[in-house]
């Protein structure tokens, strides 16, 4: 998801409440139908199931291409019209009466039971934030469509003369997909909608990027051995796609700045207000409001400095916090000398990682993930993975960010990496992917933030316990993501509903973070344009904790590690409710049975 620091996912799952891998992920070829008006004979939830996932990969095509889903074709878009959009939210509205009529299976971990509390969560998290109007004004996320849309062509497949039309059909659909992306934006300021102005300004550049001989819609054309086909792709984008980068970079420059709001607050849209929880709510699967996310925020702040201060004190002489973690990001003992050096100890950290997780879990995914350097039409982020194929034969991929390394610490890298990689997203996305028959498919395929990223921010700490951070320093790594996973509570709702400016929210990251100040701007912005995601992360590592906590409490000597991991991830893609409600059954039953 996962993306964004761990934005898995995160232009990936991650990033959108419960949904597919980026905003750009798929369409529908034609706008499905409004659901019938008579009354029908209640249906099962194993057959409405089926019918939520055909019609989501039909409005979602590229979720196929993500996942190399067996007989998935490669040729479409998402069809981003309000049209489409509207004929959707008819469907949405009638599934979620009808689970509603049939209600939640009682038999926790049963197929039904997993299957209806994953299609709940998805589609009540989505009718829910139909009050914010993302298709109207996010023009500046990290899932915005030239962000996320170059990396479907990263994956697109081009083995056989079929695909390589396939990809032929989808490239020649960008244009236009840019179109609708400007007509949206300019009905949102019409409206009174827009992204703020500070998180828009780069945007021209960025999408600019995007036209170097180096991006990845002619880099397909090289990938495929073909020179007729690389020539049919450099064709379309030259008197296609180019020209609509270009139209959306002018649009973004002389229409939609000079518009854009000054403040940043999501108050400042309409029913801004009644947006946020709605947001929190969808890509956390609960619901604390603004306030008590706030307190919580401080408290776990107050707990991880306290860590922090006793390691300086302990490692590197003492003094102040803020003064340390300003210092890793300079000093050249805890720096970086080349984008090699960088990339080199990310690849040997990923491979004692890998070596590890046996002593930590009973079951493991096929598939590998491998670490590559961003793009440059995507330097900005600060980490994420995007997940390798079903089957495992594509692996997961890493993006890490290698840029002026001399200011790139070492206390800002190992604990992303284990987030992202092992024992976080992509030990967590590919054994769900691996569920075969045992589970529904929307428990593969969907994507609930609180549960996801909650889990990932749980493994850098169980990386620790596997003593996977070998010096100091790298121990500080963990410390100061966990510092910037518990700031996000504060400044996230510091930002969208306490009147904090974007300085303060600099300000306190910087005091509680080792993230190079780079990082720390992009990550602002990323916490403004893109409202409420930010706080899934430690909510969800704490509920993950809290039941850890109670399952050693109640089973004592018998509980079992190995044992616990592979109940918390073997049931997919779930919601923090539905966790709950799997680690107390488990727990009862192995009271039961005496073990």
């Amino acid at each position: 998801m996962t993306m964004n620091r761990t934005l898995t996912a995160a232009r990936l799952l991650l990033v959108l409440p419960v949904l597919c891998l980026v905003s750009a992920c798929g369409g529908s070829h034609e706008p499905p139908s409004k659901a019938a008006s008579e009354p029908a004979p209640q249906r099962s939830i194993e057959t409405i199931a089926d019918e939520f996932l055909a019609a989501y990969l039909e409005r979602h095509p590229t979720m196929g291409t993500y996942y190399s889903i067996p007989g998935a074709r490669h040729d479409r878009l998402f069809d981003n019209s309000p049209a489409a959009l509207g004929a959707w939210e008819d469907r949405e509205d009638a599934w979620l009466a009808e689970l509603d009529a049939i209600g939640e299976p009682k038999d926790v971990g049963s197929r039904d039971w997993v299957s209806y509390g994953v299609m709940h969560q998805q589609l009540e998290g989505s009718i829910a934030t139909r009050v914010c109007h993302n298709e109207l004004w996010q023009a500046s996320t990290t899932t915005a469509w030239y962000t996320a849309l170059p990396f479907v062509f990263d994956v697109q497949p081009l083995d056989t003369p079929d695909l390589r039309q396939q990809a032929l059909t989808r490239l020649g659909a960008v244009a236009g997909y840019i179109d609708t992306e400007i007509a949206n934006l300019r009905n949102g300021l019409e409206l009174g909608y827009s992204a703020p102005r500070i998180t828009v300004e780069a945007v021209p550049e960025q999408v600019r990027a995007l036209l170097k001989p180096d991006n990845p819609f002619l880099n397909m054309g090289s990938r495929a051995d073909d020179p007729a086909f690389a020539k049919k792709v450099q064709n379309l984008f030259d008197s296609q796609i180019a020209p609509a980068i270009e139209r959306f970079a002018t649009f973004i420059e002389h229409e939609y700045l000079p518009k854009a709001r000054e403040d940043i607050a999501l108050s400042a849209n309409p029913d801004g207000a009644k947006c946020y929880p709605a947001l929190v709510r969808s890509f956390a699967s609960i619901h604390p409001s603004a306030e008590e996310i706030h307190k919580l925020g401080l408290e776990q702040i107050a707990k991880i400095r306290s860590e922090m201060q006793q390691l300086i004190d302990e490692n590197f002489g003492g003094g102040s916090i803020e003064d340390f973690l300003r210092r890793v990001n300079t000093d050249p003992q805890f720096t970086f000398k080349s984008e090699d050096a960088v990339l080199k100890y990310s690849q040997d950290a990923l491979a004692a990682a890998r070596a590890a997780m046996p002593r930590a879990f009973g079951h493991l995914p096929k598939a590998d993930v491998v670490i590559k350097p961003y793009p440059p039409y995507a330097e900005s982020g600060s980490g994420e993975y995007h997940p390798g194929s079903e089957d495992g034969t594509r692996p997961g991929i890493f993006y890490i960010a290698v840029k002026d390394p001399q200011h790139r610490s070492r206390a800002a890298q190992l604990s992303t990496l284990f987030h992202e990689t092992y024992p976080g997203h992509h030990l967590q996305m590919s054994i769900a992917l691996g569920l075969g028959d045992t589970m529904h498919p929307v428990a593969k395929y969907f994507f609930v933030s609180g549960f996801g990223e909650g889990w990932a921010l749980y493994s850098e700490r169980l990386a620790d316990e596997l003593g996977l951070y070998p010096t100091p320093i790298d121990r500080m790594s963990m410390l100061s993501d966990q510092g910037a996973r518990a700031a996000r509570l504060v400044i996230d709702t510091g930002l969208h509903t306490m009147g904090w400016t974007r300085q303060q929210a600099v300000d306190y990251m910087k005091a509680n973070t080792a993230w190079a100040s780079v990082d720390i701007e992009n990550e602002i912005n990323r916490y403004i344009s893109y409202p409420g995601q930010a706080t899934s992360y430690m909510l969800g590592m704490l509920e993950i904790r809290r039941l850890r906590t109670e399952a050693e409490q109640q089973l004592g000597d018998a509980f079992d590690l190995r044992a616990f991991h592979d109940r918390v991830l073997g049931y997919g893609n779930i919601t923090l409710p539905m966790l709950d409600e799997s680690i107390e059954a488990w727990i009862a039953a192995r009271k039961g049975a005496g073990n």
